[in-house]
């Protein structure tokens, strides 16, 4: 399908970026945004999301030969720095044999803001942002938007916070009209839904159902522990398997950085990565772990994200994930690229329910198992009902505003 649609140079850089045949997604996606048409796309971290538009715009984008001092053309938001210089890359990497070169700028938090607007300033074609940086800048009017021909979400549901939503009408009124609107999410909740009405009417919805090929792909371990064994657990199931490359989540900052550093006084090479880290750390600490200068990078959520590493062996949910949905973002960091990979979720008394609606959310039913000498001990605590309300007793809401608008009257 590559050939058919996309030029010979294109051609040639997804070839060196070691594309073989476009994943479902793609296929879905590239030829819709040739034919400049917006898109609501249902698609899973790891499907190939990136490539399915960003190829395709590219290829319109290299169609203009007018020489001009650059104009941002192309704005794609998404929720990390680390996705943002991962899509900037890509978008690099690819347009590489294009006979016209695109000015591409990366718009991050921890980074000089300065230094970013000079360059978006000087001349830009092709701006990736983090929300929370892009929102600033929009605010402050210290760039134009009205040559942007395509809008691109990444991740948006991620991204569609309150605050997001309140500077929506701030960043559609510095937008042309006229425009193709790109959204990516893995899940589209009511309200997001609500949003993205706002942005587009009519788009054209498409799903990759890569979740069930991450389901069918990695295999599923769910592992009854008690709290405080955890961090023993983690290190017996290590000493016993051969794993070049383990990713552990945890639910905060502090508790990854404690752990890491706990591992390695056990002669483990363990490090964190998470948002407390400076931008240049997190950048090495990221790129090490690629090179697999180590084997255990202990993280947040923030790697769960649009974070493309190759080869882990393992995934292990220290803490579950808040949200169900990032369950699925979470594991599919192994199992990539059609190849088979390991998740592993430690669940206490705590974590029984929860992990039972991520199983319902994710259309899975896994065995629960326990080790020996670290097995499940205790009973879980059963949460006391509490007493129903007695009718009549408070006010009802209808009784409050009439008391309200009486109030107001008199005064």
């Amino acid at each position: 399908m590559f050939s058919k649609l996309l030029s010979s140079q294109l051609q040639k850089a997804i070839k060196e970026n070691g594309f073989t045949k476009p994943t479902p997604i793609q296929n879905k996606v590239i030829p819709l945004v040739l034919k400049k048409q917006d898109v609501l796309a249902r698609a899973q971290t790891g499907s190939g999301k990136s490539a399915s538009f960003i190829l395709p715009i590219l290829e319109l984008l290299s169609k203009n030969t007018v020489i001009k001092k650059a104009k941002i053309k192309v704005l794609v938001l998404a929720p990390t720095r680390e996705l943002t210089l991962q899509l900037a890359k890509s978008f690099e990497d690819f347009s590489i044999y294009l006979s016209k070169k695109f000015k591409i700028v990366s718009l991050i938090g921890g980074e000089s803001i300065g230094n970013q607007l000079y360059d978006i300033q000087q001349g830009c074609d092709v701006l990736v942002a983090t929300s929370g940086r892009f929102l600033d800048v929009v605010s402050k009017k210290q760039m134009n938007l009205s040559s942007v021909d395509f809008f691109v979400l990444d991740e948006a549901d991620k991204m569609l916070s309150f605050a997001f939503e309140e500077q929506l009408e701030l960043i559609l009124n510095e937008l042309p009209e006229k425009r193709q609107n790109l959204f990516f999410s893995a899940t589209y909740p009511p309200k997001m839904q609500s949003i993205l009405k706002r942005i587009s009417e009519n788009p054209k919805e498409v799903s990759d159902d890569t979740g069930e090929s991450i389901v069918k792909t990695i295999n599923q371990r769910v592992i009854e522990v008690n709290h405080e064994n955890r961090a023993p657990l983690i290190r017996h199931i290590l000493k016993t398997n051969n794993f070049k490359s383990v990713l552990i989540f945890m639910a905060n900052k502090r508790a990854s950085d404690n752990i890491a550093a706990k591992f390695r006084k056990y002669g483990l090479d363990a490090y964190s990565f998470n948002g407390d880290l400076e931008q240049e750390e997190r950048n090495i600490t990221l790129q090490a772990f690629k090179d697999k200068k180590f084997s255990i990078l202990f993280a947040t959520d923030l790697a769960s994200r649009g974070i493309d590493i190759e080869d882990i062996d393992c995934i292990i949910n220290f803490d579950l994930p808040r949200s169900p949905s990032d369950y699925i973002h979470r594991i599919g960091r192994t199992g990539r690229a059609g190849k088979s990979g390991l998740a592993i979720s430690l669940i206490s008394h705590e974590d029984q329910e929860h992990f039972k609606l991520i199983e319902k959310r994710a259309g899975i039913k896994l065995q629960r198992e326990q080790i020996a000498k670290f097995e499940l001990t205790g009973s879980p605590i059963i949460k006391e009902k509490g007493k129903a309300p007695v009718k009549g007793k408070g006010k009802s809401k209808k009784d409050k505003l009439r008391e309200k608008a009486l109030k107001d009257k008199k005064q």
